[in-house]
């Protein structure tokens, strides 16, 4: 994959849509005891999304997972829009882009599995990570260099931020 055919969409980019699980976490499910699933995000995607949002990009989850540990860690964030138990991911695109009226051209959804093949064959920048299933990746604008839950997610804001001038501009400004 040429970088220039997805670099082209980066200054486009006005809204994140991310699946949870192999995307903002590694894949894996920790079943204790009692019956309880935990799952792993990994910090620097969540410091990533906080940057986002704080630089005025929309930023929304939609998930099959059910996860209520997910949404409390994801509003911790600021996350406010978030569709957990999502078996038909189109509705939960449609219904996100027409409450916020946004064009569909100007998303990025990372996926990484069959279930969100559906909804990024209708966005403008299809990406996933590094262990997205093949499917996945034969329609993903770009392929991250990182794996789901470890980093993937921080790699595509932080290449749209930098390109649209946004990626820490008041770094400088608090740290000098």
């Amino acid at each position: 994959m040429e970088d220039k055919s997805y670099k082209e969409y980066l200054e486009h980019i006005t809204t994140f849509i991310f699946d949870v699980d192999g995307v903002l976490t590694d894949g894996t499910i920790t079943i204790t005891t009692n019956g309880d699933m935990l799952r792993t995000m990994n910090i620097k995607d969540g410091y990533a999304i906080k940057t986002a949002l704080q630089a005025g990009f929309n930023v929304c989850i939609i998930s099959g997972g059910t996860n209520e540990g997910v949404r409390k860690r994801l509003r911790g964030l600021g996350v406010t829009d978030i569709y957990l138990g999502a078996h038909n991911k189109i509705e939960q695109l449609d219904e996100y882009l027409d409450i916020y009226n946004i064009k569909a051209e100007n998303v990025l959804y990372m996926g990484d599995d069959v279930p969100d093949y559906p909804v990024m064959k209708l966005i403008g920048l299809p990406c996933c990570p590094q262990d997205a299933v093949p499917e996945i990746k034969g329609i993903s604008k770009y392929v991250s260099h990182k794996n789901g839950g470890k980093g993937a997610v921080r790699d595509v804001i932080e290449q749209v931020l930098k390109v649209q001038e946004k990626w820490n501009s008041n770094f400088d400004a608090e740290y000098d």
